[in-house]
């Protein structure tokens, strides 16, 4: 990976850290993108004492804006990235909408990977094998897409809410793929496992609780981000696209994840949804 860009979102804590700590290693300069920037700047500290570059781009993923933002101050300094790991993420158990009105974990989850990535790929395809990595869960499997009511307007379950939006990841990562086709540009899903990481600890109550007795038997941050780092760098990997992966081999997602008319009719809706938010 020496010599590589590699842009990293939810750099600052869990699987992300683990993850841009784990490709700097391997020579990568970084990108980190955090929504705190003492975080962000300590991982970035962590990172130059190995002879890597990084540097820390704050913004708040949730909105469309910042997403803009965020993709504006990357490109401006670089021109050429060689992979986007899609990792920063949400779940929340009570309902809360954004500055653009949109429910805030599919916000968070799906419409700022999408965004991003769009944003990006015209520094993604100057690499000469580029790769966007987009964490999403087995929780998608528990999902489905309610097309009347995405935003959870008129029901809302902060799990279902989740486990759309890591099915929307999924449906994503396969339409992305086949417009990319032909291209030097890859994409692939990935699932890291139960972690224990602050993940969840945003919410209150009972999840917050449950979450917390649960954690012992997760697996650490470290652990949970060999899939990421995996997909991100392997060179087995690199000409495979549109794929799921779980512990660092490829799985069949659900038959939602497989629904080519779905994924086609999230993309139409995605970009609906981030044109009206300008």
């Amino acid at each position: 990976m020496k010599g590589k860009r590699v842009v990293v979102t939810g750099a600052s804590r869990g699987i992300g850290r683990e993850s841009a700590l784990a490709i700097a290693g391997m020579g990568a300069d970084l990108v980190l993108v955090v929504r705190d920037a003492e975080r962000g700047r300590a991982v970035a500290d962590e990172i130059r004492k190995t002879g890597a570059s990084a540097e820390v781009v704050v913004g708040d993923l949730s909105s469309i804006a910042d997403v803009r933002r965020v993709a504006e101050d990357i490109l401006r300094s670089h021109d050429r990235i060689d992979v986007l790991l899609n990792n920063a993420g949400a779940i929340l158990m009570d309902r809360i909408t954004t500055k653009d009105g949109y429910e805030a974990t599919f916000a968070t989850n799906h419409l700022a990977y999408f965004l991003l990535t769009d944003l990006l790929l015209p520094a993604l395809r100057r690499a000469p094998h580029a790769r966007v990595v987009n964490v999403a869960s087995e929780a998608h499997k528990r999902g489905g897409m309610r097309w009347d009511d995405l935003m959870g307007e008129r029901r809302y379950s902060g799990f279902f809410a989740y486990c759309q939006s890591k099915l929307a990841n999924i449906l994503f990562t396969a339409e992305l793929a086949k417009r990319l086709e032909g291209t030097n540009v890859t994409t692939n899903a990935v699932h890291p496992g139960a972690v224990a990481s602050g993940f969840a600890l945003n919410n209150r109550g009972a999840i917050k609780m449950l979450w917390r007795l649960a954690s012992p038997f997760m697996l650490d941050s470290e652990e949970g981000a060999k899939t990421s780092i995996y997909v991100a760098t392997d060179p087995s990997v690199e000409h495979v696209s549109g794929r799921y992966f779980d512990k660092c081999r490829e799985k069949a997602p659900s038959r939602a994840a497989r629904d080519a008319d779905a994924a086609k009719r999230l993309w139409t809706i995605s970009e609906e949804l981030v044109s009206r938010a300008r």
